[in-house]
């Protein structure tokens, strides 16, 4: 719901005050482009673009251009990709295409990044430089992650966990009802 892919059956979903419930499919889009990042499980990359094209899409589609050049390839070399950067994504590895993916979920400095297990397709030690530059961003830029993980201890300190567990949401050992602020 919070990546505005899907419709509530009832309820609202209001992001930075916006009750998005109430909004078009064109404003929807615009609104995802400008406010949300998404770092999907598997890349999700377009082979025929290289790693920077890919990382610099976002930026082209909000047309904001700007510092976009800059921006990706400090994102770049921030994922480790600064040697790969005019490769082309079918190229690369795994695990590259993944870092490439974090880079283009972050390139538009969006409030919420929604993660979907980005870190499962890395090494532990790029694991941890990813989940550091995720936590240095979110307090740099007031970005609010949002991640779906089966391995909770490689994100070591963070402000809230909710369990998700037979259809129920937990925050701590009691279901609840989640209300998210951002």
């Amino acid at each position: 719901m919070i990546g505005l892919l899907d419709n509530p059956t009832h309820g609202k979903v209001f992001i930075d005050g916006i009750d998005t419930t109430t909004l078009g499919d064109n404003e929807i889009s615009s609104f995802r482009n400008k406010k949300l990042g998404f770092i999907f499980q598997f890349s999700n990359l377009l082979n025929d673009l290289s790693v920077l094209e890919n990382v610099l899409l976002p930026r082209q589609i909000a047309g904001t251009n700007g510092s976009a050049d800059k921006d990706a390839r400090d994102l770049l070399k921030a994922v480790g990709l600064e040697d790969q950067m005019y490769k082309r994504a079918n190229k690369i590895s795994g695990g590259q295409a993944q870092r490439a993916a974090i880079a283009r979920g972050l390139i538009n400095k969006p409030s919420i990044v929604l993660a979907d297990e980005p870190t499962g397709n890395l090494d532990s030690v790029t694991s941890d430089t990813i989940v550091q530059l995720m936590k240095s961003m979110a307090k740099k830029l007031n970005q609010t992650f949002i991640i779906v993980t089966h391995e909770k201890e490689t994100f070591g300190d963070v402000d809230k966990i909710i369990t998700i567990k037979d259809g129920r949401a937990f925050e701590g050992d009691q279901p609840s009802e989640i209300e998210v602020l951002v």
